[in-house]
């Protein structure tokens, strides 16, 4: 089954779908928009073993099928007792995905550790088809030759690989290629990271909203080469289930549709390199902060998600099952109780807005999106006009088209 499947369905008030554990701060890397500030020593205060074998039966209160444990850092392969909590968790028959940075622990022992103890996926970041973008970006020269390395042995070991890639000033040109790039290797599926200016993002790297909106539309074209959804980008939601709507009418969505410089631009490169591809692969039905994901920190305090530093418990005096139903932010979170333009727009169920990028700008983890530059009610007016036939579901319990 398909996650997008899988997660339409889910019971989010009652439990997370992806369970994110940042194990520790440590990493060898210096990644100039890391969220962690991960430094080379593992900080005081990390969940002990135990404490960790702890965490991961309080996945199995939450009931059968249980979330999905993410293993995160920093760097998770700088803990001495990674393949024991992996292991843990396996046999507890919960599924374990990795997030290993590409340093030199990263080695071919080590990935053939990763597979013998039962992980299925990894996500590898990398975020420019240039090496010299990428090495730039992660402090370290060498690391984009090291990561594609990486990606193709996981691959050969048929280890479902997703690769993370940043969307920042520094890497926006470079989307074309990289869709090219992951083409190349075999990678199925691209997680893409909207920028959010917290722990070492800087707001000099992020982008305008209408160059978020380009990005966004961008994706869409890129979702008919490979699976492609989104990291603080839940705009992208919106774009693709108008964009695809549009073209089931037979109209190119450029036409009716409000496209910058920036998108044509990609979008030219993109065909130059691919052609026009084919059946889009746009995730548009899933989480969002505190919807279905939760994050622990490495000394046990909850998030809404890794790029939204709002504590909401701490799993060393609350059970993660309670802090999960019984936070009132979560609660607000999942309920849609936004501001701004986001409390009043149409696709506030299915999108929401980043709520990380909320906080990240207005201290406000329920204030509107300030990378989006929609205004309510454009495309709902678009769809009557057009007669489009929108999925069930997309304005909430019911469609108004």
């Amino acid at each position: 089954m398909s996650r997008e499947k899988s997660t339409s369905s889910w019971p989010y008030d009652e439990k997370p779908f992806l369970v994110f554990w940042e194990t520790t701060k440590a990493c060898q890397l210096k990644c100039k928009h890391c969220r962690a500030e991960a430094i080379f020593q593992a900080l005081l205060g990390e969940l002990t073993t135990e404490e960790g074998k702890g965490l991961i039966d309080s996945l199995t209160e939450f009931g059968r099928p249980y979330p999905i444990l993410i293993l995160t850092g920093g760097d998770p392969l700088m803990r001495k007792d990674i393949f024991e909590l992996i292991e843990y968790a396996v046999e507890k028959g919960i599924r374990v995905g990795l997030a290993p940075a590409v340093t030199p622990l990263l080695t071919e022992e080590a990935i053939d550790k990763i597979v013998e103890h039962g992980v299925k996926a990894v996500s590898i970041s990398l975020d420019s088809p240039f090496p010299e973008v990428h090495d730039a970006i992660r402090g370290i020269e060498g690391t984009w030759e090291r990561t594609v390395w990486a990606i193709k042995e996981f691959l050969k070991r048929n280890v479902a690989v997703q690769v993370n890639t940043v969307v920042m000033r520094e890497t926006v040109e470079g989307l074309p290629e990289m869709v090219k790039l992951l083409k190349d290797l075999g990678v199925e599926v691209w997680e893409v990271f909207y920028l959010v200016p917290t722990g070492r993002g800087n707001f000099e790297s992020d982008l305008r909203p209408e160059e978020w909106e380009d990005v966004t539309h961008f994706l869409y074209e890129a979702s008919k080469h490979l699976l492609v959804r989104t990291t603080e980008g839940p705009m992208f939601r919106r774009v693709a289930i108008m964009r695809k709507a549009i073209e089931e009418k037979g109209i190119n969505p450029d036409e009716v549709l409000k496209s910058g410089e920036l998108y044509l631009r990609l979008k030219r490169k993109l065909v130059e390199l691919l052609g026009e591809g084919g059946e889009e692969r746009a995730q548009t039905i899933g989480t969002r902060d505190g919807r279905g994901i939760v994050f622990i920190a490495y000394n046990g305090d909850v998030f809404p998600s890794g790029f939204l530093p709002y504590s909401v418990g701490n799993v060393r005096e609350k059970s993660l099952v309670e802090i999960y139903r019984e936070s009132e932010l979560m609660k607000k979170l999942r309920s849609a109780e936004f501001g701004g333009r986001c409390g009043v727009c149409e696709f506030k169920e299915v999108c929401g807005g980043s709520r990380a990028r909320a906080y990240a700008y207005h201290i406000d983890p329920l204030a509107e999106d300030q990378a989006c530059p929609y205004e309510p009610g454009s495309y709902l007016k678009l769809a009557e006009n057009l007669n489009l036939n929108l999925p069930i579901g997309v304005f909430g319990k019911q469609n108004p088209v």
